[in-house]
């Protein structure tokens, strides 16, 4: 039978919980940030500038999102050697994944110099919106290396139990971003393509910190920076599953954008609305979830199963009851910011009963970012695709049927609440088993 955890655990693992999560938190919010400021600046130009700049941006959202395997995969390997006592491996781990992020990255730099015009097309942008459209995509398409750079540079250090560096880097880069938006559009005069350019040096200049906190981190461990095939398959590999579960999860999300698409004008924009702040409250719950990856991988490491198991009890506490209050939150701050949104009553008619539903699933939600984090953080990539793929597909005829049914967004979001609670049961019921407690430096 296990003991029950002492007080002194208990606040151990809250200090550890906490120490990843808060800066892993402002962190990710400072990623959006980047595109924020871009379209605060270029929406002074014109409102063709800022819609063509709109449609470049979800392009490029898209583009490099699916790669967020680049960081959740590294950060597990990386902190599974640490648990092993194992430093060197865990950087020349590091380094294997940022040659997979460089190899990865070209392609995809191609591809979008060359498809730029397809997908502005694909995309609906105007015929006066996607000349500015195919400018922003093609020079910012030069700081996707960086991009993918920064993901998989982000995940070593993660692993390493460093979420603080990240945090740091990412409020230099969005201040960085801010400055030569400004003097690129403004000062130099060059619109749409001076806000591309500023955003690409910003990354790149995120990369190259990034860059020379890991190799001097190799050189102190004797790590080799060289390439390394096998080292570099391994990486892809783990990071293969992850992959299918981002594309998985992002289709849910495109289904229920043109599911909205069809009710009406209305409904478009308070389901908008609703997305937005649903993306922001996952920030906080990601935090979690980040904290969650590197230290379950680290416990399983150092092959203390009991130590990741009474982790993992006190993160879905954490999760949980961050959900509650946020949910809280947004039930009882409505008044203070729905006018921020829209001052149209239609709109806001919509969004009461909307933001209801969307409060309803915080403490689910919590359940399923904390689990979800857990398991990357075990390696267990495989299960977490296949239940991605179920989730699919249970969401996929509940938001179709919604138009047939009648029951506008108010039902759209019943099948997005649906969609989180059959994640919730796909995970709890992994975590509940023990398949998932693979103890060693490599998951085998």
């Amino acid at each position: 039978m296990t003991a029950a955890p002492t007080e002194p655990s208990i606040r151990r693992h809250d200090r550890e919980i906490l120490a990843l999560a808060i800066p892993a938190f402002g962190a990710l919010v400072a990623e959006p940030l980047f595109l924020m400021a871009d379209s605060a600046i270029v929406g002074h130009l014109g409102t063709p500038q800022l819609a063509g700049v709109g449609v470049a941006s979800a392009a490029l959202t898209t583009a490099t999102g699916v790669f967020v395997f680049l960081a959740y995969a590294t950060t597990a390997a990386v902190a599974r050697r640490i648990g092993a006592g194992d430093r060197r491996g865990a950087v020349q781990q590091g380094v294997d994944g940022l040659w997979l992020a460089l190899g990865l990255a070209v392609p995809v730099v191609l591809l979008t110099l060359l498809l730029a015009p397809w997908v502005a097309d694909l995309l609906g942008a105007s015929p006066t919106a996607a000349p500015y459209a195919v400018t922003y995509l093609r020079i910012s398409s030069l700081g996707i290396p960086a991009m993918l750079l920064v993901m998989a540079a982000t995940g070593v250090l993660r692993g390493l139990q460093d979420t603080r560096t990240p945090l740091l880097v990412a409020i230099a880069g969005f201040t960085a971003n801010l400055g030569l938006n400004v003097g690129l559009v403004y000062g130099a005069g060059l619109g749409v393509a001076g806000s591309a350019w500023g955003t690409v040096l910003a990354q790149t200049g995120m990369a190259a910190v990034y860059l020379t906190v890991v190799v001097r981190g190799a050189r102190r461990e004797r790590a080799s920076l060289r390439p390394d095939a096998t080292g570099i398959r391994a990486s892809a590999r783990a990071g293969g599953p992850l992959l299918v579960r981002t594309v998985s999860l992002r289709g849910v999300l495109m289904i229920a954008t043109a599911v909205a698409a069809r009710l009406g004008d209305d409904q478009v924009a308070a389901h908008q609305i609703t997305m937005t702040l649903f993306s922001f409250l996952a920030f906080a719950l990601d935090a979690i979830a980040i904290a969650g990856q590197a230290i379950i991988g680290r416990y399983l490491g150092a092959s203390d199963v009991s130590g990741a198991k009474a982790a993992t009890r006190r993160m879905v506490r954490w999760g949980v009851g961050s959900g509650v209050v946020l949910g809280l939150l947004v039930v009882l701050a409505r008044p203070l910011y729905v006018p921020l949104f829209t001052p149209d009553p239609s709109v806001q008619a919509q969004l009461d009963t909307v933001l209801l539903l969307l409060a309803l699933s915080q403490p689910v939600a919590g359940l399923v970012f904390v689990l979800d984090g857990v398991l990357m953080g075990a390696g267990d990539g495989p299960y977490l695709a296949w239940a991605a793929l179920a989730t699919l597909a249970v969401f996929a005829p509940a938001a179709a049927a919604v138009p047939a049914t009648g029951t506008g967004l108010a039902g759209l979001w019943w099948a997005m609440n649906l969609f989180m609670l059959v994640r919730a049961v796909f995970l709890a019921a992994r975590a509940r088993g023990g398949g998932w407690l693979v103890t060693g430096a490599v998951r085998g």
